[in-house]
């Protein structure tokens, strides 16, 4: 377990250091690129990040695998595997929004040990190691301890395909929305996840997503004391955290508006 500290010691200067050039290039023209719609963006400032930490991890850990949101699997013969979202909130950078976010995670044996999720112009570093609990900037956080949904504030968030899918949470958003306090939807996945586990927003949830978005971020939840359902659905991945009993409210008033795909 000690090596899984100083793995993520090192990882969170990486990140640092890549937040640094983040803000940087946000001042500058970038260019940028369409994936599988006209706001499914990837900027060259995300590609640059990518290969930055993917070096600097190579270099460490020759033999580790990684997973990235960009170019993919670097395949290895390692029970150690990193999980990296260089920009998660790119159409909030590629606009000059100042909410966006690095995510990392370490999985060991296919199960995350290490969460660490860095948001460059706020200086936020939040971080969990597997059984040692969740911390913002040095100091411990914990979930929220809203007891009614009406009360609750709830991040959610959009597919990029929300035009053309019927499976676009506009049915859930309109049903959550007239049955809580407030609503937040910050473009970021791996952001929502750590204002939970900060006892920020009391619940989230959302569909389509990818390992990439949310590994890190579920595991700073866990061990803020959330509760986490994840399912893999055919279309990408469905999450829904909160603290004990906003989650379960949440979960009820979801499959009521309409039964969640198991």
């Amino acid at each position: 377990m000690n090596e899984w500290f100083d793995m993520a010691e090192q990882m969170k200067t990486w990140m640092r250091q890549a937040g640094e050039t983040q803000i940087r290039r946000l001042q500058k023209p970038m260019e940028m690129k369409s994936k599988t719609s006209d706001i499914d963006l990837v900027t060259e400032v995300d590609v640059w990040t990518e290969q930055f930490l993917i070096q600097q991890i190579k270099t460490a850990y020759p033999a580790h695998q990684i997973l990235t949101e960009e170019t993919g699997n670097y395949a290895n013969d390692s029970d150690y595997e990193w999980v990296i979202d260089p920009i998660d909130g790119t159409v909030n950078y590629a606009h000059g929004f100042p909410l966006f976010s690095i995510s990392v995670a370490l999985k060991y044996k296919q199960e995350p040990v290490v969460g660490l999720v860095y948001l460059p112009m706020l200086d936020e570093m939040y971080e969990a190691i597997k059984g040692n609990g969740a911390y913002l900037n040095g100091k411990r956080i914990h979930v929220s301890d809203t007891k009614k949904l009406s009360q609750a504030v709830i991040a959610t968030g959009f597919p990029y395909d929300k035009a053309t899918d019927p499976l676009n949470n506009v049915n859930y958003f309109s049903g959550v929305i007239v049955n809580i306090g407030g609503i937040r939807r910050t473009g970021s996945a791996a952001i929502d996840l750590c204002q939970v586990a900060a006892g920020r927003f009391d619940g989230y949830w959302e569909f389509k997503l990818n390992a990439w978005d949310v590994e890190a971020g579920l595991l700073i939840v866990q061990e803020a004391g959330g509760k986490t359902k994840r399912i893999q659905q055919k279309k990408g991945t469905f999450v829904l955290v909160g603290n004990e009993v906003i989650f379960h409210e949440l979960d009820r008033l979801l499959n009521e508006i309409e039964p969640i795909e198991q």
